[in-house]
């Protein structure tokens, strides 16, 4: 049985523009993710550029990523960043008490943002609040930013960086309600008022990100202790989602996990209406620095790796249109995490490197980066599912993503068939004075939505590509159970 959907793009309707920052990536010093996944050292037989693997190092840069956030997570706030700097030989060996571990410090600073000028991502660095200061954070962005001739400065170009590297983005802290000192709001709000006036007085051109909660009552706390929205120019959440095994779930459980990420929505929502509130017109950023799926098998000891399905790449695509939907409101999104942990894009074993199906899904998102995102109207069957509360709810078998690049004349569309086993005959019609010209369509599906790519088989998820002939402004696209289609195509 093939069900009948129809989607409608407005070309001259859109969300607004699609920050390329909503495609952002996350590392943190857990399990295998920095050690071995990005860093194996000058001495390795892995081949490598300064310690720094080749083989992640090409494959992130592949994907354009936009924005990488470092150290933490958790470990941020009980990193000490210049235990990280200078000779390695030097460096302090700490105990990571977070996630019960020991750090030679080997890759630090330097070395993080050595990894993002290689692959081409903007570095977003997150500071220590829970048991560091003001000082030391101020420290950081001197021995980062500063151009003159101040002792930072000359311990940066010492250590070979004579240049400042210009660092951005600043967290002043993590899940500071939490791991980050567990903060009240109204502690909290307080910290960050003191780390933020100092932070803008050392250099006024950071943006500035603190640490909310998708809680409305700790966020509304904190945004009402805080007074000075002039400090800040972000608040960023987390959402992170599970529903049965990583491999062995149920049809059942495959179908309510996407209702499970799609709480993110109503988590933006809440967060937004706040922000907008409080700003009083001026705009503050919503950021949302951790996301992902994280199964029960996620463990501590295990350095939290888990399997990655063609299950968890279809829903991180879900989880992708609704940030598309709320483009003009949220600025940045990091997906938790890049190597070897949670919801990684690239998996690491010794030499050998494969690429996980949600690699793909960022892979076909990629058009949408700096485009404008348009309405689409979704008129489509649904299915039954089981909202995180056990109450039954229904759950749309289509989900989809439409954006316009002007610079490129391009109209991309992503749409998902979440449906397991039957496809959808999509009728796509496009309102506004537009033709098609020969495009570009690719489909990422399998034949069981529970495998997964591994080393002895890295392409048993990988997308199919084909020519998308051209045509006129209303077309039909027949998609695959279970798959994710991007259709690029040139307007004329």
């Amino acid at each position: 049985m093939t069900g009948q959907a129809t989607l409608t793009l407005r070309l001259d309707d859109s969300w607004g523009l699609i920050n390329p920052n909503l495609y952002g990536h996350f590392i943190e010093h857990l399990g295998r993710c920095i050690e071995e996944g990005i860093w194996v050292g000058p001495e390795s037989s892995i081949p490598n550029t300064e310690g720094l693997r080749n083989d992640t190092v090409a494959a992130f840069k592949a994907l354009n990523p936009p924005v990488l956030r470092w150290p933490g997570g958790c470990f941020a706030d009980l990193y000490h960043w210049e235990d990280g700097i200078g000779p390695r030989e030097r460096r302090p060996r700490r105990v990571n008490a977070w996630w019960y571990k020991e750090e030679d410090n080997h890759f630090g600073t330097d070395e993080f943002l050595q990894f993002c000028r290689l692959t081409g991502a903007e570095p977003y660095i997150c500071g220590n609040v829970g048991s560091g200061s003001p000082r030391e954070m101020m420290n950081w962005v001197e021995y980062c930013n500063y151009g003159g001739d101040s002792h930072y400065a000359r311990l940066r170009a010492q250590y070979g960086h004579p240049e400042p590297y210009g660092v951005k983005y600043w967290g002043v802290g993590n899940e500071n309600w939490g791991c980050g000192g567990a903060y009240d709001p109204e502690c909290y709000a307080r910290e960050y008022r003191r780390y933020a006036l100092y932070l803008r007085r050392l250099d006024p051109s950071l943006q500035l990100i603190a640490c909310g909660h998708t809680t409305r009552d700790w966020n509304l706390r904190f945004l009402e202790t805080l007074g000075r929205l002039d400090l800040l120019d972000h608040l960023s959440i987390h959402r992170y989602y599970g529903c049965g095994h990583e491999t062995e779930f149920t049809d059942q459980e495959y179908y309510d996990l996407y209702l499970r990420a799609l709480q993110v929505d109503a988590d933006i929502r809440r967060t937004e209406e706040l922000l907008s509130f409080f700003g009083q017109g001026r705009f503050i950023g919503l950021v949302v620095d951790e996301w992902g799926v994280w199964h029960p098998q996620a463990k501590n000891p295990d350095g939290l790796y888990q399997q990655n399905t063609l299950r968890d790449a279809l829903v991180a695509a879900s989880v992708l249109d609704v940030f598309n939907r709320w483009a003009a409101k949220v600025t940045m999104a990091n997906l938790a995490q890049t190597v070897n942990v949670l919801q990684c894009v690239i998996q690491t074993e010794g030499a050998k490197m494969w690429l996980t199906p949600t690699y793909h899904v960022f892979s076909l998102y990629r058009p949408h980066q700096g485009a404008t995102s348009l309405r689409v109207d979704l008129e489509c069957d649904s299915v039954a599912v089981r909202n995180p509360e056990g109450r039954e709810a229904s759950l749309p078998v289509l989900s989809a993503s439409a954006s316009r690049h002007g610079e490129r004349g391009e109209l991309t569309l992503t749409v998902t068939n979440r449906h397991l086993t039957e496809p959808q005959e999509v009728a796509v019609r496009l309102r506004g004075e537009a033709a098609l010209g020969e495009g570009r369509q690719w489909v990422l599906t399998a034949e069981d939505v529970r495998m997964v790519n591994r080393a002895e088989q890295p392409e048993a998820v990988v997308p199919t590509g084909s020519p998308f002939p051209p045509g006129k402004a209303e077309f039909t696209l027949v998609l695959p159970p279970k798959s994710l289609t991007t259709l690029v195509v040139p307007l004329r």
